[in-house]
């Protein structure tokens, strides 16, 4: 497409208005609620409703899969945009539950911040860790909200020194609550000193803690413990330093309460003024720079029937340099065929509207009908794939049971395009038997077998396999990987990109065959689409 001469400066300028983020959390520590009153903030949505909300309540508008609405849970990625001072922000809800971890680490990819959200009570729990060192591997810079103050929690010193002991992470409180659990007032303004209040959108400028405002605002004893506590912060925690943040090494945290809506618009303004802009993207032949006039992006994500009525198939693209337009023809690298864009997607959650452009930052959503891949690489003509998008092996393998053969060609085709999402593992074993499933997480199965009913009308069983571990194969020597397939054919299988993987049905029988085939990796994690192994 033709691009005016100021193309570059344009798409730098908007590329430096864009704050993409994910949520990370473990669950139940309020992150689905937080992302409600984000939205809120933002202007997006005029009622947000709790998870835990009951009877006729409004359900949580980024848990809209059924499985999520029932179960009070979040089991998939929600892509919402949306704008607010000038600043275009890109939420990506992710899931809280475990065992859609291998989803949330794809949807790290595609992100350029993260706010990791604690538990007042319960501080740093093990998703918590889990995620936090995904994002430590990709350098993701971390915004810490200290969520459900309002209740009785931990002393908020103990919270920054477990951080800082936990997560090897400094800790920056940029906030200091004014009391805590039922005696909450408010948290002081460590950087810009101003009180803001529980119930109550003013911000109150102070000239420091020795302000007598405070007394005024503050009763009783609570405004000389407030001075004590912020003074000590202060002085014995890390000061905030924009350059060890955006490396990765320093946190700024937040107080608050997502329940009661406070503390979240401090924690988005935080957001658009130290989350960092789009950042340049490493390729396989290059490194990609966002202000780039041609267009690039991955997609990270594939999801179908978000609408059931319209039974449709969306592939989620991080756009990554250029400017996207609609009606513009995108090349998909791994197979070279142009793809049409003619509706490209912003989302808030389910509800969606037709973007006329995006730019570096923006999440979109392209409407397929199949053959697009998590993994891919879609560009307006260069022949690069990003890397970074990873496969993991499965941790539970089953055999799908179907009761009725006369859908057998309807299973097939619903296991390839939930395996096209990502939603399972599929594996083809070579010796023709039912196919394989293979998921992170138990939980995974539930919601296979409830889209295979619901979505395709297929009731499926699952029954146990009689492996416990799968690995990929890689080698210099193709023939060492035949020898493996020809001796071990009973445990072979061919995964969804048609890639060879091996079954074993322990840890023993693993390091065993590595020992007798040294010339051969076998591999727990790949990237997709037979990039480099990682």
């Amino acid at each position: 497409m033709d691009m005016p001469l100021n193309a570059d400066a344009r798409v730098a300028a908007e590329a430096a208005r864009r704050r993409s983020f994910a949520i990370i959390a473990h669950p139940d520590a309020g992150k689905t609620t937080l992302t409600e009153k984000l939205l809120l903030k933002g202007g997006a949505i005029q009622l947000a409703g709790q998870v835990r909300a009951k009877g006729n309540a409004r359900r949580t508008r980024s848990d809209w899969m059924k499985i999520e609405q029932e179960r009070g849970i979040s089991v998939a990625t929600s892509v919402m945009t949306f704008e607010k001072d000038g600043t275009v922000f890109n939420l990506l809800d992710t899931p809280g539950h475990e065992d859609f971890s291998e989803d949330t680490y794809r949807t790290l990819t595609a992100v350029d911040a993260a706010v990791m959200v604690l538990d007042a009570a319960k501080g740093i729990e093990s998703q918590t860790r889990k995620l936090f060192e995904v994002c430590r591997l990709r350098d993701i810079p971390i915004i810490t909200f200290v969520n459900k103050m309002d209740r009785e929690g931990r002393d908020p010193f103990d919270l920054l020194d477990e951080i800082e002991k936990t997560l090897a992470l400094e800790a920056s409180p940029v906030a200091w609550p004014v009391g805590q659990g039922a005696d909450l007032r408010g948290v002081y303004d460590i950087l810009h000193p101003s009180l803001r209040m529980v119930d109550s959108d003013e911000i109150i400028p102070l000239t420091g803690l020795d302000d007598p405002t405070i007394e005024a605002r503050v009763p009783g004893d609570r405004a000389a413990t407030l001075r004590e506590q912020a003074e000590l912060a202060s002085g014995a925690c890390a000061e905030f330093d924009l350059g060890k943040f955006l490396e990765g090494s320093l946190t700024p945290v937040y107080f608050g309460s997502a329940l009661r809506d406070f503390g979240v618009a401090h924690l988005l303004e935080g957001l658009a003024r130290f989350a960092p802009p789009p950042r340049a993207r490493p390729a396989d032949v290059r490194t990609v720079r966002p202000e780039e006039p041609k267009l690039s992006g991955f997609v990270f994500k594939i999801q179908a029937n978000m609408d059931p009525q319209h039974r449709d198939r969306v592939a989620f693209l991080r756009i990554c340099s250029g400017r996207l337009e609609k009606g513009m023809r995108l090349r998909q690298v791994r197979t070279g065929k142009l793809v049409p864009v003619n509706a490209p997607l912003f989302f808030f959650a389910k509800d969606r509207q037709v973007a006329e452009e995006a730019w570096p930052g923006d999440v979109v959503g392209i409407a397929t009908h199949g053959g697009i891949r998590i993994g891919d690489t879609l560009t307006e003509g260069d022949p690069l794939n990003f890397q970074g998008v990873p496969s993991f092996a499965p941790e539970h393998l089953r055999r799908v049971r179907l009761d009725d053969p006369m859908l057998a060609k309807k299973l097939r085709k619903a296991l390839d395009e939930l395996a096209d999402e990502g939603v399972v593992q599929l594996f083809r074993p070579l010796d023709g038997s039912q196919p394989i499933v293979g998921v992170v997480g138990l939980l995974q199965l539930d919601v296979l077998q409830s889209r295979l009913r619901v979505e395709y009308s297929v009731p499926a069983s699952f029954e146990a396999a009689p492996w416990t571990t799968m690995r990929w194969m890689a080698s210099e020597d193709r023939g060492a990987i035949e020898r493996f397939a020809a001796a071990n054919k009973m445990d072979m299988a061919q995964d969804h990109d048609d890639e060879q993987v091996a079954f074993f049905t322990s840890d023993w029988r693993r390091r065993r065959a590595e020992e007798e085939f040294p010339m051969i990796r076998f591999l727990p994690v790949r990237e997709q689409h037979g990039l480099a192994a990682a």
